[in-house]
């Protein structure tokens, strides 16, 4: 049975005649009935909310329901989540700003009774391959709610208007379930609107992105990452209520590193973990998944006379030359410019 709060709720916007009020309030009773796993009765709630479109005065929703071709499901990847916090290595900061999060949403019936709301609205900072989407995947793990990923290539349409139809079409289905909506490469739609080399399109997309994360309600969280922190629009981050730094891994994070990845695989590296950590210094955790990936490879092929001492040794050696190369590509680019 759905809350009382929202009951009266219903009852109230229902005889006021308020339809946009009503509908909100209604996508909140089907996104608590399928956080119970009451999946009929949500998928009849849904079904009345598409089949009613129809009879809404557009003009009446601050953001219109737009009939599209494409289904609602093309504008995101649904996936259920399997990365847990604890695999995770995170800076001490951000793991216990992550756990509060958790807990108000685990405890929302609480805050509520005080007049208050969780948290949902998160954006990770930092360098590519450190952790960013796996942290948003351990927060759906966590809370045990499916993670959206958002089809920015559905998303951002050619014509004119048509990015932010989409947009909202995309909100309004979110809005429905309770879920994690993960912006990847958030700087794609929340550019700062002052760039000078963006047309007024994007300027208006933003804007509407803007407002959209507003109308959000708590029960859906809301996770932008982004590598281009600068390119972000100021208004932004006033929208985020919570902004994580993922940083690149220390030496002694990389050692924690591979030794869970020793544990996870059962596999011996053949060197110290220090050494290991000491030599890869400066990559990030997805570069040291790929160091370690390819010297497990390698040791397998050639079995049964491994020789992971050696093997290690020279795939390190490899590594390090391919980076010194590409840093060296990097340095010639800045010179150039």
């Amino acid at each position: 049975m759905a809350r009382a709060d929202l009951l009266v709720e219903l009852i109230k916007h229902g005889l006021a005649g308020d339809i946009v009020s009503l509908r909100r309030t209604t996508e909140a009773v089907c996104a608590e009935e399928r956080a119970k796993q009451h999946n009929v009765l949500a998928n009849r709630i849904e079904e009345l909310l598409k089949n009613n479109k129809s009879n809404i005065n557009n003009s009446q929703i601050r953001f219109p329901l737009v009939k599209n071709t494409n289904s609602e499901q093309s504008l995101f990847v649904e996936t259920i989540p399997q990365k847990r916090l604890e695999q995770l290595i995170l800076p001490e900061t951000v793991l216990n700003s992550v756990k509060e999060i958790i807990e108000e949403q685990s405890r929302a019936e609480l805050l509520r009774s005080y007049g208050l709301e969780p948290r949902n609205r998160i954006l990770l900072v930092g360098p590519p391959g450190n952790g960013k989407t796996s942290l948003a995947e351990a927060i759906a793990e966590a809370l045990m709610i499916p993670l959206l990923t958002v089809r920015y290539e559905s998303i951002v349409g050619a014509y004119l208007g048509e990015t932010a139809i989409r947009l909202a079409k995309l909100i309004d289905y979110a809005r429905t379930r309770q879920c994690v909506l993960f912006f990847d490469e958030f700087e794609t739609l929340g550019k700062e609107r002052g760039d000078v080399h963006e047309t007024g399109e994007i300027k208006r997309v933003v804007s509407s992105l803007l407002l959209h994360i507003d109308s959000l309600p708590s029960y859906v969280i809301v996770i932008g990452a982004t590598n281009h922190e600068k390119l972000l629009d100021k208004a932004v981050w006033r929208r985020f209520q919570l902004h994580l730094e993922l940083p690149q891994p220390t030496r002694s994070c990389l050692e924690k590193f591979y030794s869970q990845y020793e544990k996870r695989t059962g596999f011996k590296f053949g060197y110290e973990i220090s050494t290991m950590a000491k030599k890869s210094l400066g990559c990030s955790y997805a570069e040291a998944e790929e160091l370690a990936q390819t010297i497990y490879r390698k040791y397998i092929l050639s079995l049964p006379d491994s020789n992971i001492k050696e093997i290690t040794k020279n795939t390190i050696r490899l590594w390090e030359a391919q980076k010194r190369v590409k840093r060296h590509e990097t340095d010639e680019e800045v010179v150039e410019q």
